[in-house]
């Protein structure tokens, strides 16, 4: 299962088997920290590698099997390579002996088709340098000058870098705020945090960590309650600029906090700063107009033990079924794991937090259904219009 560590930049390394991938990642991170071997197909399956690149900062590094693989498991292994497009936020296409051919553009295609930057490297310079036909035949296919290097030398480590930092996107570095226009230095922020079977074992979940943190960063003040203790902070006087709360407790915490103090969720308040937020805040009214035989898709980022509490795959079909009246049917995906039938199938798509994967993981989960043209929503917001306070909310956030 990802993890919230994850959530950092994501380049992965794509090319023909023996080009040097895994010596580029070495070169990268200045220690071995992948195989490298003179042996085709070294590396079997995408690995991930939680790095530090000198002048870029913590990144994932993905080492992906050679697109050139053959027969049965090698296709496999391609399809993991391939699969392993849609998780990153930079690709580094690698070629070597002045070779460019049908695994390239196969690559490129995808890259383009998932909205992926990429690069080229021409590796193994010191064995044949990047000849000016293969310079001027890449460029006219592709509109990318590749970068010849050789992994030995210093010179070639500079260029990759900057050549990495360069076309990496912003997003990938940008941490936005939580709290951004919504909070100021000495208000109290109140963070309601049910504690049930869900819950991890001795931790809080990432938008929960998140708030906290951001709360400080803003020289604001933090009270963190359970919502079996919420009524308390209001009965000792306590009048919080803003409470937060799990998107499960809207209906409790919804009645005990007084209207004119502003409520909101924190899967809410992370998918703002998340990709799609605008299609869910559209895709959310979607609950009202289901009608009987519609099916509903349940996205879960993560793979995690199902308990009788789960919320994607218990909870939330019998509460929209509840809501709606209507015999629904519900489809539940998790992690990665294909569709179980055409996106054009479902009335409505409901996606978890996405606490655990980045922003282009995200982007590219939701974009069959956003290209069909299929209402969008997430757990919080569709949580909150069950229960009749979406358009509390939504309220707290600035106006663009």
């Amino acid at each position: 299962m990802a993890k919230g560590k994850d959530l950092k930049p994501h380049i992965g390394l794509f090319g023909r088997r023996n080009n040097g991938k895994s010596s580029i990642i070495n070169m990268l991170v200045g220690q071995d920290v992948a195989i490298v071997s003179d042996f085709a197909g070294t590396t079997t399956d995408p690995v991930k590698k939680s790095v530090e690149i000198f002048g870029i900062g913590p990144a994932i590094i993905i080492d992906t099997a050679g697109i050139d693989d053959t027969g049965d498991l090698g296709k496999k292994r391609i399809e993991r390579s391939l699969k392993a497009i849609t998780t990153i936020d930079l690709a580094v296409l690698v070629v070597a002996e002045n070779q460019f051919g049908e695994p390239e553009e196969q690559l490129i295609a995808e890259f383009k088709k998932n909205n992926v930057p990429f690069v080229i490297f021409h590796n193994k310079s010191d064995v044949e340098p990047l000849s000016e036909a293969m310079k001027e035949t890449v460029q006219a296919k592709t509109g990318v000058t590749p970068l010849d290097i050789c992994t030995f030398e210093e010179k070639s480590l500079v260029e990759a870098t900057e050549c990495i930092k360069q076309k990496i996107p912003a997003s990938a570095y940008i941490k936005p705020s939580l709290f951004e226009g919504m909070i100021k230095a000495g208000d109290l922020v109140l963070l309601v945090t049910p504690i049930d079977s869900e819950a991890p074992e001795g931790r809080m979940i990432l938008p929960q960590q998140m708030a906290i943190r951001d709360v400080l960063d803003h020289d604001a003040l933090c009270l963190v309650v359970k919502e079996t203790e919420l009524q308390q902070v209001f009965d000792i006087g306590l009048k919080p600029a803003l409470v937060v709360t799990d998107s499960q407790a809207f209906g409790l915490v919804a009645k005990i906090v007084p209207e004119n103090i502003p409520l909101t969720g924190f899967s809410v308040l992370f998918a703002r700063i998340r990709a799609n937020f605008d299609l869910y805040m559209k895709g959310t009214r979607k609950l009202s107009e289901l009608s009987k035989g519609d099916k509903v898709l349940i996205l879960e980022s993560c793979s995690h033990h199902v308990s009788c509490d789960d919320i994607g795959r218990y909870k939330l079909p019998r509460w929209i079924t509840e809501f709606s009246g209507k015999g629904i049917q519900f489809d539940v995906v998790s992690g990665s794991d294909p569709f179980p039938g055409s996106i054009e199938d479902y009335a409505l798509v409901v996606q978890c937090g996405g606490c655990v994967v980045t922003q282009k993981q995200l982007e590219n989960r939701l974009r069959p259904a956003v290209e069909a043209g299929i209402p969008v929503s997430n757990y919080g917001l569709t949580i909150a219009y069950m229960n009749g306070v979406f358009d509390r909310a939504v309220a707290p956030f600035p106006l663009k």
